[in-house]
């Protein structure tokens, strides 16, 4: 604390005490954010007031107030009119179960959107602003047009992966409510960065809450029990705003409980503020204030909808308010202090990002254009393509493939030359490495490669010459590679998927490409999970592909081609897991309209076997564990426990290791999970190297939601504790008992916001 107003002193110093003596108290950067807040709104009119909750403010010239320039999208890359460095999907962040690395790339991303709005416009010439649904502004300069993004950006999707039918999974960060919580803070941390005074950009969680299908996603009202959402679908929200402090979030579409969610007091006013002490603003998702009076028919005007959002906690809207603020003030629906409540939120967070003082004394005003596109980001982004590739099938050693002894290698594929970029949201690239370019580039001009496309992704314009010529091309090589997968047709936002296969036209290509060279490796490249049941459709009784490799590299971004090459050809050994499960079939899952996970969603709750579990992914070399050690046996309520565990690289090359902690309550008194993910780390290890890894575990880690106390509590019980490699891979157990009971209220930070190692 010293340091830090030792460092505003020293700001303050720099700056002409004539001119801070000219200046007012809110364009004082010595003053308090919040008085200097409090000095602005004293200053504007109503009219300007009301103008000021839209996301495309403008400028008001007489107090200095920069336009506001919409919102922006960062979700693996800034969306911008020219190219920024593509960075592989949200998903793959948390396959890589490293929120170390997640907060390093967001932290780059986040670099090239504060250059964009450092130095763009800067060139002379005429230019002209347009709108457009508040996402951002479009000048002209030189004859060339530009996006003048502005510092808020809507990411990251931190909604739970409840349903491998979901069509945004691909957006967001797993099933498991402990994984999606790290990697929502460490991506909230690497967006808004680490200066105490100042923000790098303003991070926006979205979509609050229960947001997890897309079909009549405007209108729909979820019944939720409250332990559920408790346990279940706030967490990683309530992670990101206690831990990560993101300083937006974004209330949904949908509604739970019988009230929509951009006028719900329950999530908006009990849980974010009072609980969790949220002090950014909310805003409501693109048209849902409209939505209330036309899709959901809550109130009959614009006017009214406006006011019961404000009054609920809503704070800035993409267009709604300024229109119809100044209306429904003139007639009751609410009063100017409600509006100088909402706005002294949103300004706060524009304070926050240095709107208001002199560039000089904001750091990150001093990142120039050179960082877009980089090489150093193309670097980053080649490390978490690799990071992120799932080894889910190596029979008899079939991988990594010995480009020394392969004479003809079968690329076969509709994936193979395509630039995979990923569905909306996405960015523009300069240079995207696809999966047949970055074969050719690994195994040089003595091997040759073979390119059939084999069919479409949905279907083929000639489907037997298509298999024909990926038959022919399979035939003659002494290995194929076969890439399929998904991509926007089937799942992104607005579209659900139907089944969970690969299209038939595809299994059909697989089937008979493996029928040509049984030496055929499968590359997956998708969102959601996707099932290599041999049958559309699936099922417990359908037989799956026969691949000796399968491997899955989801959408990789830029650099993914020579990312899967190195992963293939063995110059490097692949350490993801799988952030969700792979079920064979819909059939093995409830209806998508059922939101109590207990009836058999996710790893903690599926009674079937899975094609490939939650947590599950293989490497090249193999890894032992042994000696576990727990601190102790018996642990009162309100402690914690230590849970060690030496885990050793047993085989010959050096590879990552995801080391998982689970727990399991022996007796519940209610329903718990089979298993529950509570700790992990992913590790580095040589040949013959061995290391400790170490879980320290709250005892309030392991309560569960009581909806007659308000609170977590925890009951004297026995847990099992298992370490091991994947949820269905667990290489130790152990046993410890809780000795007596435990309570803590929903504003307790340790309950879901911290990880257990």
């Amino acid at each position: 604390m010293k340091k830090l107003k030792a460092g505003i002193l020293a700001l303050f110093l720099a700056i002409p005490l004539a001119a801070i003596a000219q200046q007012p108290v809110y364009l004082d950067p010595s003053q308090p954010i919040a008085r200097r807040v409090d000095d602005l709104i004293a200053r504007l009119t109503l009219e300007e007031k009301t103008s000021l909750l839209s996301t495309t403010a403008p400028a008001i010239d007489r107090l200095k107030i920069p336009a506001m320039n919409g919102w922006n999208q960062s979700l693996h890359g800034i969306v911008w009119t020219r190219p920024t460095t593509m960075f592989p999907v949200p998903i793959s962040m948390a396959v890589t179960w490293n929120p170390e690395l997640v907060q390093e790339v967001a932290g780059a991303i986040a670099d090239e959107g504060r250059a964009i709005y450092n130095y763009w416009p800067t060139v002379p010439g005429k230019v002209e602003a347009t709108g457009g649904q508040g996402q951002a502004v479009t000048v002209t300069a030189n004859g060339e047009r530009f996006r003048h993004n502005g510092l808020v950006y809507r990411s990251p999707v931190v909604n739970m992966d409840r349903d491998p039918r979901w069509g945004r999974i691909w957006e967001a960060f797993g099933e498991d409510p402990l994984l999606a919580a790290r990697i929502t803070v460490a991506y909230v941390k690497g967006t808004q960065g680490d200066d105490p005074r100042y923000l790098k950009l303003a991070a926006t969680l979205k979509h609050f809450a229960v947001n997890n299908q897309e079909r009549d996603r405007v209108s729909s009202i979820m019944e939720v029990d409250e332990r559920s959402l408790r346990e279940y679908f706030l967490p990683q929200f309530k992670a990101g705003i206690m831990e990560g402090h993101a300083q937006s979030i974004m209330s949904s579409y949908n509604g739970i409980n019988g009230i929509p969610n951009a006028e719900n007091p329950f999530l908006l006013k009990e849980v974010l503020r009072d609980e969790w002490k949220f002090d950014g603003f909310v805003v409501p998702d693109s048209g849902a204030v409209e939505n209330l009076v036309t899709a959901q028919r809550r109130y009959k005007t614009l006017e009214e909808a406006a006011a019961k959002t404000i009054l609920a906690g809503s704070d800035l809207d993409n267009g709604a308010y300024a229109r119809v603020l100044p209306k429904a003030l003139a007639e009751g629906f609410l009063t100017e202090k409600d509006v100088d409540q909402a706005l002294r939120r949103v300004l706060t967070v524009r304070f926050r990002l240095g709107e208001f003082d002199p560039p000089s004394m904001v750091p990150y005003s001093k990142i120039g254009p050179e960082v877009i596109d980089s090489e150093q980001h193309r670097q980053l982004a080649f490390r978490m393509a690799e990071e992120s590739i799932v080894l889910l099938t190596n029979k008899d050693n079939s991988l990594p493939l010995d480009k020394s002894k392969l004479k003809t290698i079968a690329v076969i594929g509709p994936f193979a030359d395509m630039a995979q970029i990923g569905p909306n949201y996405t960015g523009m690239y300069s240079r995207f490495v696809k999966p047949l370019e970055g074969v050719k580039n690994k195994v040089g001009p003595e091997t040759k490669v073979l390119y059939a496309r084999g069919s479409g992704i949905l279907e083929s314009d000639n489907p037997e010459a298509s298999y024909a010529e990926a038959e022919s091309a399979a035939k003659k090589a002494d290995v194929a590679i076969l890439f399929v997968g998904i991509n926007q047709m089937l799942e992104r936002e607005g579209i659900d998927r139907e089944y969970l296969n690969l299209p038939p036209v595809q299994m059909q290509l697989a089937r008979r490409v493996l029928e040509a060279n049984p030496k055929t490796v499968i590359v997956l490249l998708n969102g959601g999970p996707v099932s290599l049941v041999a049958g559309f459709g699936g099922g417990q009784g359908s037989q799956d592909l026969d691949a000796p490799a399968v491997v899955d590299m989801f959408w990789a971004g830029e650099e993914g081609g020579n990312a899967i090459a190195d992963v293939l050809f063995g110059d490097y050994s692949p350490g993801a897991k799988l952030p969700y499960t792979v079920y064979r079939s819909v059939r093995d899952i409830p209806p998508m309209t059922e939101y109590d996970i207990t009836k058999g969603f996710t790893y903690m709750y599926f009674d079937g076997k899975p094609q490939y579990a939650f947590g599950h992914g293989l490497s090249y070399t193999t890894f032992s564990y042994s000696n576990l050690r727990l601190s102790s046996e018996q642990v009162p309520g309100n402690g914690q426990i230590t849970i060690k565990a030496d885990v050793e690289n047993s085989g010959r090359r050096a590879g990552d290791e995801v080391v998982q902690l689970y727990v399991h309550e022996v007796s519940p008194t209610v329903k718990r999970p089979r298993e529950q993910l509570a700790g992990f780390e992913r590790i580095t290890l040589k040949p013959g190297e061995k290391k400790t890894v170490t879980f320290s575990l709250s005892v309030e880690r392991l309560s569960f939601w009581d909806t007659n106390k308000k609170a977590f509590v925890m009951e004297p019980e026995a847990f099992d504790v298992m370490v091991g490699s994947a949820s269905d891979d667990i290489r130790l157990k152990g046993q410890f008992r809780v000795t007596s009971s435990g309570q803590w209220p929903p504003s307790s930070p340790l309950t879901a916001a911290s990880p257990a190692n």
